[in-house]
C-alpha cells in the first residue's frame, strides 16, 4: 500500500505541472497585444527624451485627391471600404479603444475619457437592430458619406539616439458634417479620438487607391499614414496658452501666413540639421554669377590645367635627358675599354 501511495504521488505531480504550464501559457495568451497576435512589425516608438518635438495638429478635407483615398468607396464593395467604415467597426467590436473629443479639442487618453459604443450610436442617431447574437448595423446605416473630414495630430521630431528626422502620426478624430434641418448649412460633429498606434496593424491589412491615372497603384492605409502622403492645413499647435490659430489670428490672410510660417519652421529645422542648406546656398550662389565671372574661372581653371601639363611635359623631358646622358657615359666608357 506504501508503494502504491508513493507511485500515485509521484505521477500526480507531473499532471500538476503540466496544469500549471497550461495555465500560464493561457494567461501569456490572454496578456499579447493585437499587435502581436497578427503579427505586425511595428515601426520604432518614438522616445518620450528626444531633442527636438513640434506637435501640430491639421485638418484633412477628403475631397481634395491627396486624401480621396480615405473616403472612397463610400459603402463597402466586398472587402474594400473606407477609413471611416473600417474604424467604426473596430470600435464597435471593441478591437480599438475610442475616446471622447473635449471642447477644447485636447485629447485624453485614459479610462475615463473613453466613449461607449452604444453612445455613439444614440448620439448620433445611428440606426441599429438587438438580435440574439449580439447588435446588427447595416452598412447602408453606418454614416461613412457624412464622414468627409478628419483631425489629425502629428509629431515631428528629431532623434538623437539615430541622428533621423521623423513625422509620425499620433491620433486621428473622424468628422461628421451634416446639414441642419432647415438646408442653411452644415454643422461638424467631432466624433471620438483614437489613438494611431492602436489602429495601425489594423490599417496594414487594409489598402486605398493612391492614383487616378493607375487603378493598380494601391498601398496599405498604414503605409499613407507613414509616408506622411495626406495634406491639410494646421489649424493648432502645442503651446504654453492651449490656443488655436483661429483665436490669435484675426482674419484669414493672418492664419495663412501663421501656417506658412510654422511649415518653414519645421522645415527649416529638417533642413539645418545635416547642413543641407549651406551646401543649397554655396550651389545657388556659385548659380547667381555672372556669364563674365564664369568664363573667368573656366579659363582660370584652364590656366591652371595648362600649368600642370607644362610641369608634366618638363619632367617627362627632363628624365629623357638624364637617361640619354646615362648612355652617353656608359658608351664612352666601352670605347676605353
Amino acid at each position: 500500500m506504501v508503494m502504491v501511495c508513493l507511485a500515485g504521488n509521484v505521477l500526480a505531480q507531473p499532471q500538476a505541472r503540466r496544469q500549471q504550464q497550461t495555465q500560464k501559457q493561457k494567461s501569456n495568451a490572454n496578456n499579447m497585444t493585437t499587435r502581436a497576435q497578427i503579427s505586425f512589425p511595428t515601426q520604432a516608438e518614438m522616445s518620450e527624451d528626444v531633442v527636438w518635438r513640434r506637435d501640430i495638429y491639421r485638418e484633412l478635407d477628403l475631397n481634395q485627391d491627396a486624401n480621396a483615398g480615405l473616403y472612397y468607396p463610400v459603402e463597402p464593395v466586398g472587402t474594400q471600404m473606407n477609413l471611416f467604415c473600417y474604424l467604426f467597426k473596430l470600435v464597435m467590436t471593441g478591437n480599438i479603444k475610442a475616446y471622447e473629443y473635449r471642447l477644447d479639442g485636447n485629447e485624453v487618453f485614459n479610462d475615463s475619457a473613453r466613449v461607449k459604443p452604444f453612445d455613439l450610436l444614440k448620439n448620433h442617431n445611428i440606426y441599429y437592430e438587438r438580435t440574439d447574437r449580439g447588435v446588427r448595423i447595416d452598412d447602408s446605416d453606418i454614416p461613412s458619406r457624412e464622414v468627409t473630414g478628419y483631425y489629425l495630430k502629428e509629431s515631428a521630431y528629431y532623434d538623437q539616439a539615430t541622428a533621423t528626422f521623423h513625422t509620425q502620426v499620433l491620433a486621428l478624430c473622424p468628422i461628421l458634417k451634416r446639414e441642419d434641418d432647415f438646408g442653411d448649412g452644415t454643422t461638424n460633429y467631432p466624433l471620438f479620438w483614437v489613438r494611431y498606434d492602436d489602429l495601425a496593424p489594423f490599417l496594414a491589412k487594409q489598402t486605398i487607391m493612391t492614383s487616378n491615372l493607375n487603378n493598380a497603384a494601391t498601398m496599405s492605409m498604414d503605409d499613407y499614414f507613414t509616408k506622411n502622403m495626406y495634406r491639410g492645413p494646421i489649424y493648432k499647435t502645442t503651446n504654453m496658452l492651449g490656443r488655436t490659430l483661429a483665436q490669435y489670428c484675426p482674419t484669414d490672410s493672418a492664419m495663412a501666413k501663421e501656417q506658412k510660417r510654422i511649415e518653414a519652421e519645421i522645415e527649416a529645422f529638417e533642413k539645418n540639421m545635416w547642413g543641407d542648406q549651406v551646401k543649397k546656398d554655396s550651389l545657388d550662389s556659385i548659380a547667381k554669377l555672372d556669364k563674365k565671372e564664369q568664363k573667368a574661372l573656366k579659363k582660370q581653371n584652364k590656366r591652371a590645367a595648362g600649368t600642370k601639363s607644362t610641369v608634366k611635359k618638363a619632367s617627362k623631358t627632363k628624365t629623357s635627358r638624364s637617361s640619354g646622358s646615362s648612355g652617353a657615359k656608359i658608351s664612352v666608357r666601352r670605347e676605353r675599354h
